[in-house]
């Protein structure tokens, strides 16, 4: 199906291009979302003779993007979640779960501006892209731990805590009080005094002649 784009589209093209796309893709988002029109001669005269127009309203929207995204890129949200000693959380960190992170810490985003691919399932700093305009997107970065103090130590480290890691310490401690190597202070074993084979016969000698 042949649309026209009201708007740039990642990997798709720019306002005003005529692209091809699945029609599915076309029935289910960018024509109920208001992103295209159907490349239709009646939709094409109309886009040509609103194009001005549409150019301003998006180069005002796209000011007012910028203007949040000048605050809210770089931002760190923690997001508290219970997890495994390998770091695997008991559960998820859905794109839901982000925005309501970044609204509040006040900036209202919709669960559909947080680009990711899947949801979250590890400990640790990992960072998300947020569209807040069709040609703009900042960085947030989301914070998951255990605990707020657990956030703030990964937040300060740059790094996830992992609960099974942190007793490797401990552990090479432990191996050092029960290490069998000897004291230098410890006397070392004299060896064993070596008989001489071959004064054995001449001792024996001199026993007889006797």
């Amino acid at each position: 199906m042949d649309v026209i784009l009201l708007e740039r589209i990642e990997k798709l093209g720019q306002m005003g291009d005529v692209v091809t796309v699945r029609p599915g893709f076309a029935r289910n988002f960018l024509l109920p979302q208001k992103k295209a029109l159907r490349a239709t001669p009646g939709n094409l005269d109309y886009f040509e003779k609103e194009k001005t127009q549409l150019e301003a309203a998006n180069l005002e929207r796209r000011t007012e993007a910028e203007k949040i995204g000048d605050k809210l890129d770089g931002l760190t949200v923690a997001i508290i979640r219970n997890a495994g000693d390998s770091g695997q959380l008991y559960g998820s960190v859905s794109s839901r779960d982000i925005a309501e992170a970044v609204s509040e810490a006040g900036f209202t985003i919709e669960r559909n501006q947080v680009l990711m691919e899947r949801p979250l399932k590890m400990l640790g700093l990992h960072a998300y892209r947020v569209r807040l305009h069709p040609e703009l997107a900042v960085s947030v970065t989301v914070n998951v731990a255990q605990s707020p103090e657990e956030a703030e130590m990964q937040e300060k480290l740059g790094h996830a805590i992992i609960p099974s890691e942190s007793g490797e310490d401990d552990d090479v401690e432990t191996e050092a009080l029960f290490d069998e190597t000897p004291a230098e202070d410890t006397p070392a074993e004299e060896p064993p005094v070596e008989t001489d084979a071959a004064e054995a016969p001449a001792a024996d000698e001199e026993k007889t002649e006797d």
